[in-house]
């Protein structure tokens, strides 16, 4: 693998998936002032995008998978965007908005996906601020999307 972030997702057995195109008028990163701001990120699994609502028809442990599918699609467009992860310096920040009833409270583990997944892969590094909110409905009916701040190298 060509930088050690590629080596980690290597040992970790994780292959990025094809950087997705935006689904709207918006960009996928925009790097700033020593910033990466990244879009909002939906699930897919196995190229299906995972649908549903947690607390109706999508379990805590398919939305932590999902949630982990958001992240691998994070990181597949900090890869595009940067092209080295290695020049990640940090996660700052994910924002977890999960597809949700208004009775479910779980949100955090269903995020616990994506960060679990940043920490993995980044070490402390990975380790973050979050928000982690239930919605009443997502971007075509996804049931988990993630967005993030991540410091940057130059």
């Amino acid at each position: 693998m060509s930088d050690s972030v590629e080596a980690r997702l290597a040992e970790l057995g994780l292959t990025l998936p094809v950087a997705a195109a935006p689904v709207a008028a918006y960009v996928p990163v925009v790097v700033a002032g020593g910033l990466a701001h990244v879009s909002g990120q939906l699930p897919f699994v196995d190229g299906a995008l995972v649908t549903g609502r947690l607390g109706d028809n999508v379990s805590t442990e398919q939305g932590y998978e999902a949630a982990r599918a958001c992240g691998l699609m994070l990181l597949a467009q900090l890869k595009a965007a940067l092209g080295s992860l290695d020049r990640v310096e940090r996660i700052v920040k994910l924002g977890a908005f999960i597809n949700s009833t208004g009775d479910y409270t779980d949100q955090p583990k269903v995020a616990n996906g994506a960060s679990e997944l940043m920490a993995a892969v980044f070490g402390d590094a990975g380790k973050h601020a979050r928000s982690a909110v239930g919605v009443p409905v997502l971007p075509l009916g996804a049931a988990v999307e993630v967005d993030a701040i991540v410091a940057v190298r130059d």
